[in-house]
């Protein structure tokens, strides 16, 4: 999906997220995601680097704060993909921040996707998929849920919603030992899903 979005909208700065998992075959450093080590990502929630993060089946994952902070001060829309949990902080930081939930057709749809993936034990799809139930129980915390049932039609509907929506002003410094947060307003096109964190149903 963010694939998609970005072929329609290339100018767009995606927010490549930290995480203290190993890389999954494919993934590429600094690409798909910073891998760093614990005591790396204890250092980087201790100096207030992290706009949000959380323990995610057993790793931490979150959102390095300076280059959205860089891209934001250039004028440039930045996409972040997050879990619930993440899209709630980010709307503390950033009130004006546009949240959009992308929503799997049925459950039974996501059991297929993830499966298909390959990378998944019995025990880890179950934890997944009882994680997606809960997220999707929380519709509400987004400005616009989009069924992901036809994967180019929802891309241009998130594409659109980006060039329509207003810039983000920037984002605020923050203090060691906080996520990076503040009061800023306009909007970091911000997106969750319902499966998990950084990934697409």
């Amino acid at each position: 999906m963010v694939r998609l979005v970005l072929e329609r909208n290339p100018a767009i700065h995606l927010s490549v997220s930290a995480t203290t998992r190993a890389p999954r075959s494919g993934e590429r450093e600094g690409v798909d995601y910073r891998f760093v080590s614990e005591e790396a990502f204890d250092r980087m929630t201790e100096a207030g680097e992290l706009l949000e993060w959380e323990e995610i089946f057993g790793h931490r994952s979150g959102t390095p704060a300076e280059p959205v902070r860089r891209a934001l001060g250039a004028g440039i829309d930045v996409l972040l993909e997050l879990d619930v949990t993440g899209a709630r902080h980010v709307r503390e930081v950033m009130p004006r921040a546009v949240l959009i939930l992308l929503e799997p057709p049925t459950m039974e749809e996501l059991e297929r996707r993830l499966r298909s993936r390959g990378t998944e034990t019995e025990e880890g799809l179950a934890r997944r998929l009882a994680k997606a139930d809960r997220e999707l129980e929380q519709r509400e915390a987004f400005d616009v849920v989009i069924v992901n049932d036809d994967a180019e039609r929802a891309a241009d509907e998130v594409a659109a919603i980006i060039d329509a929506s207003p810039q983000v002003d920037g984002l605020p410094e923050a203090t060691s030992g906080d996520q990076a947060g503040g009061t800023a307003k306009g909007k970091t096109r911000g997106k969750a899903n319902g499966k998990k964190g950084s990934s697409n149903p």
